[in-house]
Parts: C-alpha cells; sequence; structure tokens
C-alpha cells in the first residue's frame, strides 16, 4: 500500500487494527505514523507475538484498504469514461 493511501486511510486503518489487538492504544499507534513495520513491533513486543502472524495479519489489513481504494479510483475512472463519451 502507498504512503498516499495509508495517510488517506490511516484512521480507519488505525480502527481495524485496534479491533484487532484491542490492548494497542490510540497514541502507540499514532507514534508509529503509520509505519507497518514500527506497527508490527508494536504488536510484537506488546503482545509476544511471531513476526509471521502480526504480519500477515496486518498485511491482510493493508489489503484490505488498498482493495477499497484501488475500487474506488476504478469507479472515478469509469465515471470520467463514461461522462466523456457524452460530450
Amino acid at each position: 500500500m502507498n504512503e498516499q493511501t495509508v495517510k488517506g486511510k490511516w484512521t480507519e486503518i488505525k480502527g481495524e487494527i485496534q479491533k484487532a489487538w484491542g490492548n494497542l492504544t490510540g497514541d502507540e499507534l499514532e507514534k508509529t505514523k503509520g509505519d507497518a513495520t514500527a506497527i508490527s513491533g508494536l504488536i510484537q513486543q506488546k503482545y509476544g507475538s511471531k513476526k509471521e502472524e502480526v504480519s500477515e495479519k496486518l498485511s491482510g489489513i493493508f489489503e484490505r484498504f488498498s482493495d477499497k481504494v484501488s475500487d474506488k479510483a476504478e469507479q472515478v475512472k469509469e465515471s470520467l469514461r463514461e461522462s466523456n463519451r457524452k460530450n
């Protein structure tokens, strides 16, 4: 997921991460600045989880938001194409 997507969706992503790992605070996540490596390290430290498990679960969360952004971009592109055909 690119940095712009993370910035634009950070509040939603942060909420999903907190759902998955309920003991993480908003302040702790804010300190990571959306960096997946930092988030992973925080989770590993706080929960004692294996890196692979955390990475897999985090990747799934980030991918869901990436897919949503991609879907929205495709909808906008299609809407613009239709508008151009009418004009």
